[in-house]
């Protein structure tokens, strides 16, 4: 998948300011993203498709495992890596859609450091805290999955 931005880059700037705030960088930086064009319309192309297309949410589960959120987690090394990127991912794609798709007010017309005040700690408690289970969360495959 050929994306409008380095996640890789990203994620080394992210992480190099310490976990301290990461969760608000990480919404600040998606923010500012979605923000240009060129980036929206091909996470928001990914996003759309994937509610309704089986092979495009493959794609976008496979975009989680690989790459951003993924690689935010991994470089934490924190228990259930895998787990924290998801749950920020499932963040980020709601966020997407009530801000961009289907433009839920006061979401989508927010200043985007109110978001990145109020999305924030959530993200962070994902990345860093205590998200329950003590590690034992494993994932479940479907027949999506497989396919």
């Amino acid at each position: 998948m050929d994306l409008p931005i380095d996640t890789r880059t990203v994620v080394k700037a992210l992480v190099a300011g310490g976990e301290d705030g990461l969760g608000e960088r990480l919404v600040r930086f998606i923010l500012s993203a979605w923000d240009q064009p060129e980036v929206r319309s091909v996470f928001l192309g990914i996003v759309r498709s994937a509610t309704t297309d089986p092979q495009a949410a493959a794609m976008l589960r496979e975009l989680f495992r690989t790459m951003g959120p993924a690689d935010i987690a991994r470089a934490l090394d924190r228990p259930d890596a895998m787990l924290r990127a998801e749950l920020v991912g499932s963040q980020l794609i709601g966020l997407a859609i009530a801000r961009y798709v289907v433009r839920v007010e006061p979401i989508s017309s927010a200043e985007a450091e109110d978001l990145v005040a109020a999305i924030g700690p959530t993200m962070q408690r994902y990345l860093t805290g205590d998200i329950g289970q003590h590690g034992r969360v494993a994932p479940k495959t479907s027949r999506a999955d497989q396919a």
